[in-house]
């Protein structure tokens, strides 16, 4: 498969190398110019992504032009992160007053926040003091700087989820593949300590451990927690503290859409009434 690549590389190579000394006199050389070096590139990129699957789309049900988020599973999401995710991966952008109306009533987010201590200060006497969390609070990272975070996961840094679907090629698609998509180490390869076969990840290899296991949540709805239906519910959830304006945009585009329907109606309406009179008048001159 690797000689295949490297040929398929040099046939490129050539072929723009040959196409720029056919038109180096001419005009369209700049032209030229720029494309051998989109070729070079794109035969490069090739080689560079080389054993690195592509995800496969899922029906994600808030794609549509007119749905929205399920606001059930985006609670079963945050209860995957808050169990199993919430060790290592921060959500910095997203404050405990966000999930009210969400996913949570005001009163569970209250509880929520209450239940973590967050670091204030300074005092009336310059010191830095504990106390419990407020709705303002944004959810708290599990390490206090990328240090210790790295000296933690043996030098791999876990990546803050608010913006990880905007982040990553392909969003939720990739997010999903990636973590159900472990596999045993193929036949020829070496295994790597501290590291995990995963050929939706770049380079095939990935310092996370598998996070998903059936039952390693429990949901409060009743929901069976298989680790496609955890994936599935965390792939929601960060989707929608990477867009949480998702459904307020999409409402005000069908709005602006039925508003601009009814105006283009009435004023195709007015030009043919107005105007039918003076475009079909006939001038007789005597």
């Amino acid at each position: 498969k690797k000689r295949a690549m490297l040929s398929r590389a040099a046939a490129v190579r050539g072929a723009a190398l040959r196409l720029a000394r056919t038109a180096h006199q001419s005009k369209a050389a700049p032209v030229v110019a720029a494309g051998v070096a989109v070729g070079v590139a794109t035969a490069g990129s090739v080689m560079a992504s080389d054993g690195t699957l592509a995800p496969p789309k899922q029906p994600w049900d808030h794609m549509g032009y007119t749905q929205a988020y399920d606001a059930a599973s985006i609670r079963r999401g945050h209860m995957v992160y808050a169990q199993v995710c919430a060790s290592c991966h921060g959500l910095a952008r997203i404050a405990y007053r966000n999930l009210v109306g969400i996913c949570y009533s005001e009163e569970e987010a209250k509880a929520m926040a209450e239940d973590t201590d967050v670091m204030d200060g300074p005092n009336d006497e310059g010191e830095m003091f504990e106390r419990a969390g407020k709705l303002s609070d944004y959810l708290p990272s599990p390490y206090p700087n990328e240090e210790a975070a790295r000296f933690a996961n043996n030098g791999a840094y876990p990546p803050d989820l608010s913006l990880i679907v905007k982040a990553r090629p392909n969003g939720v698609d990739y997010i999903f593949a990636l973590l159900t998509g472990y596999k045993d180490v193929p036949a020829g390869i070496a295994e790597r300590d501290t590291q995990y076969y995963n050929p939706y990840f770049p380079g095939g290899w990935i310092g996370m451990p598998p996070p998903l296991a059936d039952g390693g949540v429990d949901y409060d709805d009743g929901t069976e927690a298989t680790a496609s239906q955890m994936a599935k519910d965390i792939c929601i959830f960060l989707a929608w503290t990477s867009e949480p304006e998702h459904d307020e945009r999409k409402l005000m585009g069908i709005k602006w859409m039925t508003m601009l329907t009814f105006a283009f109606a009435f004023t195709w309406y007015y030009k043919r009434v107005k105007w039918s009179v003076v475009k079909n008048r006939r001038l007789e001159l005597y």
